[in-house]
């Protein structure tokens, strides 16, 4: 099949690069030029287990090509998939602004009957919008598809590959048929492609990432309510998770949620239900709790520490969102950091993947007062206290003893309960988690 894809996000350039995998012929348009380049010389635009070696593979195939045109990528697909960014308005609503101008561009260009297939995430009615927005370009018969992405950062292309569902939105026979065409190598043990309308599957989206970040919140509001009565929030999760009602995924406390997804599209459907009447009670409640949970672990550094962190060297670990990727969006760290720099702290860091990223995220006057390491334990070095904030596999199991001699303070603050409290207070550390 012949397939464009437009945008080199995370969900455009993962898409393309599995589809064109499956032997489709594949077209990624980007209108950011440098981008483009950076792919055609081997440099991803960012980093996700798996994806550099299979987009290579498939480039030297011949079945994957990539472009600045839209227009070209409009000639090209039968099927043409829309993956460019929504990200947050200064109103809170997802800026639908790229994507728009890029139907428009697509209406105008395509010579053929094309199925348009938006995969980015949106509110309700936007593929009626697109809809309007392509036939004020085109005579030429088209139809528009809601095929929202459920891919997780760290883990998106075995996530294309063996998807727990694929969601087609659309009530066109002829669209459904090509979409099961194109979907159905994926889903071969079982047929998991939904189908549905437009609208529904609009608000399918949202209403997954709503209620992961809704379980997210609930088990980091029992960990602080279980700090104050001495309770331990591990054992409490697992006593939870053995409820085949509960189950025990999403059931991990703390330091809050970040990344490209859940921050964007949580506040998005809020201003879409208030624009309905609507208050999603829950919802607010679960992205204000997440807010306040960023800074739990300052709150206890404070604490341990007597208040005063002024000229204190403190070292964090871990400064993307999430485990195995690169992106800083919305990151705990960011606030974090930030917040302890204006407590008049220097800061050490250390990430795997993210350091860079992190730095440019940052202020001219926050990014002097951290030093970014090439190694954790040069990280730690002198630290007084030292913070995990995201639960690399490589800091799981850190030589405690070594830290114990290179560090000037004994305070360990696990902000995602990966090590053994009673391991490290036998080494001497002052141990604090969350909820423990």
């Amino acid at each position: 099949m012949k397939i464009s894809v437009i945008g080199t996000g995370y969900v455009g350039l993962v898409a393309a690069a599995v589809f064109a995998d499956y032997g489709n012929d594949v077209l990624c348009a980007d209108i950011d030029a440098a981008k483009i380049d950076s792919i055609k010389a081997g440099k991803l635009p960012i980093f996700e287990p798996g994806l550099e070696p299979l987009v290579e593979h498939n480039i030297q195939a011949g079945r994957l090509r990539f472009t600045t045109s839209n227009a070209e990528a409009a000639v090209h697909g039968d099927v043409v998939f829309l993956a460019v960014g929504t990200p947050t308005a200064t109103d809170g609503s997802a800026d639908l602004s790229y994507l728009y101008q890029a139907a428009s561009e697509i209406g105008r260009h395509i010579t053929r009957p094309t199925i348009i297939v938006d995969k980015s995430t949106v509110p309700v009615g936007t593929a009626e919008r697109i809809t309007r927005i392509v036939g004020e370009q085109t005579r030429v018969p088209f139809t528009v598809v809601s095929n929202p992405e459920f891919l997780k950062e760290g883990a998106a292309v075995d996530d294309f590959m063996h998807p727990d569902r694929v969601i087609v939105g659309t009530d066109d026979a002829h669209a459904r048929e090509v979409l099961h065409r194109l979907y159905q190598p994926f889903c071969r043990t079982s047929d998991r492609i939904l189908f549905m309308d437009a609208r529904s599957a609009e608000l399918t989206k949202y209403a997954c990432n709503a209620y992961l970040a809704a379980r997210i919140s609930f088990m980091n509001d029992m960990a602080n309510l279980a700090d104050s009565l001495g309770a331990d929030i591990e054992l409490v999760r697992r006593g939870m998770g053995s409820d085949p009602r509960i189950g025990n995924k999403f059931l991990y406390p703390g330091v809050g949620y970040g990344g490209s997804c859940f921050p964007k599209d949580i506040r998005a459907l809020l201003t879409t239900a208030r624009e309905f009447g609507h208050s999603l009670e829950i919802v607010a409640s679960a992205e204000r709790i997440n807010e306040a949970q960023k800074l739990v672990i300052v709150r206890k550094l404070r604490q341990q520490l007597g208040g005063d962190l002024a000229g204190k060297t403190f070292t964090v670990w871990g400064l993307s969102f999430k485990p195995n990727t690169d992106d800083v969006r919305e990151a705990p760290a960011l606030k974090i950091v930030r917040t302890l720099v204006g407590d008049g702290a220097r800061l050490r860091l250390h990430d795997p993947e993210a350091g860079k990223n992190f730095l440019a995220g940052l202020s001219p006057h926050v990014a002097a007062a951290c030093t970014l390491a090439a190694d954790p334990y040069d990280a730690a070095e002198g630290a007084h206290a030292l913070i995990l904030a995201t639960e690399w596999r490589e800091y799981r199991s850190p030589d405690f003893e070594r830290l114990k001699r290179i560090m000037a303070g004994p305070f360990l603050f696990d902000g995602r309960n990966q090590w053994d409290r009673h391991h490290v207070e036998a080494l001497g550390f002052r141990y604090a988690g969350i909820g423990r």
